[in-house]
């Protein structure tokens, strides 16, 4: 596949994690949305990555902290995104990991916060013009 390919096959499966995180938000497992949020997040920054050009150096990258430092870099870093969206996918991982690993769950309000904020890096994404 091509770096357009894997760009869109990525956009896609942030979309499909997205709608598993509204339907956790739905019935009230803030967990679960969290969780489902930061994949949907996570998909959409390597949608960002592969449709920016950077496809053989995100193939390389085998960890979740390489990616967003990546995705820092090459997308917040050169203004192709917005600071807020580094920001946010971080604050999202940490309510993830509260979420996976700990027995104090993030709340439905945090949960809510997670959704919305991947829906508006995945509507970014999908708006970015491509290099």
């Amino acid at each position: 596949m091509s770096d357009p390919d894997y760009a869109a096959a990525y956009l896609a499966k942030a979309a499909r994690t997205l709608a598993s995180a509204r339907n956790m938000l739905a019935i009230g497992d803030a967990e679960g949305a969290c969780n489902r949020a930061y994949y949907a997040m996570f998909n959409a920054a390597h949608a960002a990555l592969y449709g920016a050009g950077f496809g053989e150096q995100t193939a390389a990258i085998k960890t979740h902290s390489g990616l967003l430092s990546f995705f820092g870099q090459k997308m917040v870093g050169t203004e192709r995104l917005a600071g807020e969206y580094g920001r946010a996918i971080n604050r999202t991982g940490r309510l993830r990991s509260s979420a996976d690993y700990m027995l104090d769950p993030p709340s439905l309000s945090e949960a809510t916060w997670a959704v919305r904020a991947a829906e508006e890096l995945i509507e970014a994404v999908r708006t970015m013009a491509p290099s």
